[in-house]
């Protein structure tokens, strides 16, 4: 005989195990439930919609289309060796630029927290005029 608390685990065990089942789902399988959902009955397609955006589900999907696509692009060959070399020296240069441009931004940063250090400190050590203490003056 089983009681009524082996009943209830075992249902949570099998819905855990369907909630497990579910997170497996292929890209095109959430994309299928989504579709069919909003067709069925909307709200549930907002809800299936709303999961997907809330568990991170969709970012990933198009960061790693985005990324993929940027690396692969860069590191192909178009069977044209000058223009390939043409590229290699742009992409080495422009890299270039970009790190002298990222110095010079970092020194410019560095001079304007030097000078506002000093203002501070020259601020900070400069003779303060004295104001009346209570009751003296009038």
């Amino acid at each position: 005989m089983t009681n009524a608390t082996d009943a209830t685990s075992g249902s949570g065990d099998w819905t855990r195990h369907r909630l497990e089942e579910l997170e497996k789902l292929p890209k095109g399988a959430w994309i299928a439930i989504m579709v069919v959902s909003f067709i069925l009955f909307w709200p549930i397609g907002l809800g299936v919609l709303g999961y997907l955006m809330w568990s991170g589900k969709m970012r990933s999907w198009k960061s790693n289309s985005r990324s993929r696509g940027r690396h692969r692009s860069r590191n192909r060959s178009t069977g044209n060796s000058a223009f390939d070399e043409y590229r290699a020296e742009t992409l080495r240069r422009l890299e270039k630029e970009q790190a002298d441009f990222e110095e010079h931004l970092e020194n410019l940063r560095r001079a304007k927290d030097k000078s506002e250090f000093d203002e501070f400190m020259a601020k900070r050590s400069a003779p303060t005029t004295s104001t009346p203490a209570a009751g003296e003056g009038f």
